[in-house]
């Protein structure tokens, strides 16, 4: 980066550490430290400590007890505790159906199984990133072991309709299990498990201002988990390694946080991710909106510039001090074109140019009022160097700008 400048449009590869979060995780560093299984009082104190931290947790998933709650080291891991404990059982029951917009940490592991003598059905999404829900209800037979749905999409923010696609897929076979992958969701809208017939549902705290390496796993308690990593007794056997009682503290205090700031998610940041979408597809020409789910989370949109590289779009917004994606962070690294959008059917011609803003509650205007000074000029000067120069003018003709 050339520029002093911070403005932080990334926010669903990870969040800011809240500054609330980070005092009361520092005592639990150097001044109780004990190990939470100690039967001393010293220990016990951390012991009560998770035990706190599990009730806030529980409260903000709506899951009804305690013991529902396992704490992992991040959303990946409770995906795969999730996918991995639950079909551990009777291999006879072979049949997973998931989504072809799914995270990276969820459709690798399908791919697999796959591997592994699984049958996995993918249902698509149309053009919107809205879900085809009866691809899933079609799919459901009596050896339909698992169904994985994304409750909100971490590219698009579609929300997708988990509730009602949990009890129609109990009511063509109630021993199906369902898992819900809720990382981008935990944070930014309200959830509450005990309301409903899923099975599993995974969060990550640095998604919602937590620090990177604590995520939680709900699981109902009438569902039998293999464990993933096994060891000692910690996580009522489910889950082995001593606690990580500082990110375990923290992420409990990011979920109470995140409950307060509901309100500005549903207002002030949906008016911010609106003003910078609005403002980019007025300003530019070649831009087209990616994310036009009817339902999606408030600070999330994808926007798509035609004929030009998102690459080269994110290394000329990080010299002024933008950051965003062109994607999920977990593929970041990747030069192919996102999975999400090809399964949207998003047209070649933005493909590659296609980039994800997401907002926080710390994202201000002044920020917004910045980006859509700034990028407009990036975006056009990109367009004087693209090879596509007749495409471009032809784009331009049926716009009526020529």
């Amino acid at each position: 980066m050339t520029n002093s400048k911070l403005i932080y449009l990334d926010n669903n590869a990870t969040t800011k550490v809240d500054d609330r979060v980070v005092e009361v995780m520092m005592p639990y560093f150097s001044q109780y430290y004990g190990n939470p299984s100690s039967i001393y009082e010293f220990g016990g104190k951390n012991a009560n400590a998770i035990k706190d931290s599990r009730e806030i947790i529980k409260d903000f998933i709506g899951a009804k007890n305690q013991k529902e709650i396992l704490f992992t080291a991040s959303g990946s891991e409770s995906a795969n505790t999730a996918i991995r404990g639950v079909l551990s059982g009777d291999r006879s029951k072979n049949h997973i159906i998931t989504t072809k917009v799914e995270h990276p940490c969820v459709l690798n592991v399908y791919k697999q199984l796959e591997k592994e003598g699984y049958n996995v059905t993918y249902a698509s999404v149309n053009s919107s990133g809205e879900l085809n829900v009866e691809e899933i209800y079609d799919a459901v037979n009596e050896k339909t072991a698992l169904v994985s749905v994304m409750y909100a999409n971490n590219e698009t923010g579609a929300i997708f309709p988990v509730e009602k696609i949990v009890e129609k897929v109990k009511s063509i076979n109630p021993n199906t299990k369902v898992y819900v992958d809720a990382v981008q969701a935990a944070g930014k809208i309200n959830i509450n498990v005990k309301d409903t017939q899923i099975d599993m549902l995974g969060i990550s705290g640095h998604k919602f201002h937590a620090p990177k390496g604590i995520g939680a796993l709900y699981v109902k308690s009438s569902v039998l988990l293999t464990p993933l990593i096994i060891g000692g007794h910690q996580e009522n056997g489910r889950r082995a390694g001593t606690e990580n009682v500082p990110f375990i503290v923290g992420m409990a205090k990011a979920a109470l946080l995140a409950q307060e700031y509901q309100n500005v998610e549903d207002t002030k940041v949906k008016y911010l991710r609106d003003k910078l979408e609005t403002g980019l597809l007025s300003k530019i020409y070649n831009a087209r909106l990616n994310s036009s789910a009817s339902i999606r989370v408030p600070n999330t949109t994808n926007i798509g510039f035609e004929y030009i590289e998102g690459e080269l779009i994110l290394l000329n917004m990080n010299d002024i001090g933008i950051c965003a994606s062109s994607g999920s962070a977990c593929t970041s690294g990747s030069l192919d074109p996102s999975h999400v959008l090809k399964a949207m059917g998003i047209p070649f011609t933005a493909l590659h140019g296609s980039i994800r803003f997401s907002l926080s509650r710390y994202t201000t205007e002044d920020e917004i009022d910045y980006a859509l000074e700034n990028i407009p000029p990036i975006i056009e000067k990109l367009n004087n160097i693209s090879p596509f120069q007749n495409e471009l003018k032809e784009l331009k003709r049926r716009k009526g700008l020529i």
